[in-house]
């Protein structure tokens, strides 16, 4: 972040200085967030509720893997599985949802004259 000062007169910049300085000593004495999280599931728990209670089910808790590691990124959403709409004839276990990039098996066939119908799990 970059702030011009450049133009500012003497009791501006004393002004500025303030604040921030008063900013600066906020920062510095309030606790840390990973303290401050444990204090706030720690209530939470105590009173029988959970965060996603609370919060609803999009809030990400760092799982306890990710805990122990100092893993700082928020856990991964699983998503909702999808149904497999295609399945190549040749091999039974090549499937695709219709979803996304097509899969190398289902764009040869198409470029070989077949349709996508073709291969619909019916």
């Amino acid at each position: 972040m970059t702030i011009d000062i450049s133009g500012l007169s003497a009791k501006e910049l004393r002004s500025l200085i303030a604040q921030a300085e008063k900013q600066q000593s906020k920062v510095l004495s309030r606790p840390k967030a990973t303290a401050m999280r444990a204090k706030i599931n720690k209530y939470v728990k105590d009173h029988g509720y959970t965060i996603e209670e609370l919060y609803g089910a999009s809030v990400i808790v760092p799982s306890e893997t990710a805990k122990k590691r100092g893993d700082r990124r928020p856990a991964k959403s699983t998503g909702s599985k999808i149904a497999p709409k295609y399945r190549n004839p040749a091999g039974r276990g090549q499937t695709w949802s219709g979803r996304g990039r097509q899969p190398r098996w289902i764009a040869e066939l198409v470029a070989s004259g077949k349709s996508l119908n073709d291969f619909l799990i019916k």
